[in-house]
């Protein structure tokens, strides 16, 4: 199907999907070096990475598995098929960067700002494409359609039950860093996402 005004065609979709991915990706890789935490489902992703040791990329991929149920009855197949791939694709590249990446010095409030900012428009490009990075994105996304909450505010208080969480594994000044990358990527989505200004699907 070709591009519309109301319409992606299916290649927008996949650089879609795509660049906000490897956006995703080199948020978590800037967070994860500088040791941070996040929200959502990547939050509780980090939190796991940190206490047992494993890849974040396969813990953030089955911790989302449980939601694509609720996205295919709420959001439809098409949603849940985006969202998986969006997934996939985050989880594959947050764990292959780290081989062509590295950071000899990074600040923890920089890599924190940055690194939200990064997901914050990773987390943009997929929402118009009617995708997500799963869990609780899901959640936002539709307490948005059903009842018009502003998806940014929704992830931002899901995001500070898991930040609080985070206090039981990580300093003060790890924490600060991490909330404020919350903040802001949750500021790029509060004020850049609305469902009556982008209208493509």
């Amino acid at each position: 199907m070709g591009s519309t005004p109301e319409q992606h065609s299916v290649l927008e979709d996949v650089q879609g999907l795509v660049a906000g991915s490897l956006l995703a990706s080199l948020g978590v890789v800037l967070l994860s070096s500088a040791k941070l935490l996040s929200g959502g489902t990547a939050g509780v992703a980090f939190l796991l990475h940190y206490l047992i040791g494993f890849g974040f990329g396969p813990i953030f991929f089955a911790i989302n598995l449980p939601f694509y149920y609720f996205a295919f009855r709420r959001m439809g197949p098409a949603f849940t098929i985006k969202t998986f791939i969006a997934v996939l694709l985050t989880s594959v590249g947050s764990a292959v960067l780290p081989r062509y990446i590295g950071f000899s010095m990074l600040d923890p409030l920089v890599a924190g700002v940055l690194g939200g900012l990064l997901i914050g428009s990773g987390m943009l490009a997929l929402f118009r494409h009617r995708a997500s990075l799963g869990g609780f994105g899901i959640l936002a996304l539709y307490l948005q359609d059903r009842f018009g909450w502003r998806a940014g505010v929704v992830q931002l208080c899901f995001d500070g039950v898991v930040l609080i969480c985070s206090f039981f594994v990580a300093t003060p000044a790890t924490i600060a860093a991490s909330i404020a990358g919350a903040v802001v990527l949750n500021l790029v989505l509060a004020i850049n996402h609305r469902k009556d200004r982008y209208i493509a699907v």
